[in-house]
């Protein structure tokens, strides 16, 4: 396939980042090796293009601010947004507000044009893709699976409907814990090809390595479907094994056309995929700080590129409104603290408060996608810090991105 990005056969130096080492597909995601890898995903992991529009780019005017200089508080420290950026392991920072750019600045050697993996910002990208089709009357959120994918309906999946995929509260059973080695987090990442086969003490790839697809059906429940909100990435990828078969393509032709083209996307972006061409649709996909900073813009203005409606406006309004019980599936999740009241997981996207409305995509090792509606303003920054989370850091930047608003809404 043309379009298929192979790994290479040998070892790669970094030469990106200041501590210089070899990464290989065992220790990419470790430190100090992502920060390199996460702009040279490509030369790791196969992969398939996520195609630009040639000369249809939707420009970003520019009105430059000092912003390092804003200040913020965090459990008792007062930080700049200057310190923070240089604290977190920073790649990229932008910042739009009413669409222009107003802070644009790389670390790390990326540079405008350098794809940086997203991580689980992917799964609002492949959620808007959904809130796309459900426009087009291809895709009922409220649809059981087993209807759109018969295959889904002798595996535990089974009863589930497409809303909690998006939602995260399907009974589905899965260990997220990165510290783990024998987490199911990450005997999926070497079925979709991010770990070398049996790269875990006592454990090994299993027959479904290499295809998503019969994974799927490996797993089980510990709860049932329609409960509390509980993170789980894999159900992101059953969400795209949905999405394609709802409209009979591939997922990164999907985005393409449904959302990178029409929304005027600067460069190409890129999305891992297994052996068999399935996506990693939960944090597969690489793209640039200007073009997933113009993705936030779009969810910013209700779904909205130019004049051209890309991500029906409804589907963004029950983005931020939530499910009837999101907020109270949330508090009763497996992740409620520190997250004030109303809080909740929408159709891939964290929405700390939906009057406002505040919301954002995040993914792990500091990707972070901020839309502040009153403001009008975007906060995107990509990073690549050495531990899959930190809550320090994870506090730090939602603190920053509101004083950042905060700023800007008064000039």
């Amino acid at each position: 396939m043309a379009d298929r990005l192979r790994p290479p056969a040998r070892a790669v130096t970094g030469g990106s980042s200041p501590r210089t080492s070899t990464v290989t597909l065992a220790n990419w995601q470790d430190a100090p090796f992502n920060r390199w890898a996460f702009q040279h995903v490509r030369e790791l992991i196969p992969g398939a293009r996520i195609a630009r529009r040639a000369g249809r780019v939707r420009a970003l005017p520019r009105a430059e601010q000092e912003l390092g200089g804003v200040s913020f508080s965090f459990e008792g420290r007062e930080l700049t947004v200057a310190e923070l950026l240089e604290d977190s392991y920073t790649d990229g920072f932008l910042v739009l507000h009413r669409g222009r750019v107003v802070a644009e600045r790389y670390f790390n050697g990326m540079t405008p044009d350098t794809p940086h993996l997203l991580m689980s910002v992917s799964k609002s990208v492949t959620a808007a893709v959904a809130g796309v089709l459900a426009g087009r009357g291809l895709l009922d959120a409220g649809a059981e699976l087993s209807r759109i994918v018969p295959e889904l309906g002798t595996t535990p999946f089974a009863g589930a409907t497409v809303q909690e995929l998006l939602d995260m509260r399907t009974g589905t059973r899965f260990n997220e814990d990165y510290d783990d080695p024998a987490a199911d987090v990450r005997t999926y990442e070497r079925v979709y090809l991010w770990r070398p086969p049996g790269d875990a003490p006592g454990t090994s790839a299993g027959p479904a390595a290499g295809d998503a697809l019969a994974y799927f059906g490996t797993l089980a429940n510990d709860g049932r479907h329609g409960g509390p909100f509980r993170y789980r990435s894999i159900l992101t990828d059953v969400l795209a094994w949905v999405i394609e078969r709802a409209a009979g393509e591939r997922l990164h032709e999907l985005i393409a056309r449904e959302l990178w083209q029409p929304m005027g996307a600067e460069f190409d972006a890129e999305i891992t995929v297994d052996g068999r061409g399935n996506p990693m649709a939960d944090g597969g996909i690489s793209a640039t700080l200007r073009d997933i900073a113009r993705f936030g813009q779009l969810y910013l203005r209700r779904g909205r590129s130019g004049r051209r409606q890309v991500v029906p406006a409804w589907w963004v309004d029950d983005t931020v409104r939530g499910a009837p019980d999101g907020a109270r599936a949330f508090t009763e999740g497996d992740n409620p603290a520190g997250y004030p009241t109303g809080t909740h997981y929408r159709n891939c996207w964290w929405v700390r408060d939906p009057a406002l409305p505040f919301f954002y995509a995040s993914g792990i090792n500091g990707q972070h996608v901020f839309v502040h509606g009153p403001s009008q303003t975007v906060v995107a920054k990509l990073s690549t810090w050495p531990q899959a989370w930190s809550e320090d850091l994870y506090g730090q930047t939602v603190a920053a991105a509101y004083a950042i608003a905060a700023t800007l809404a008064a000039s």
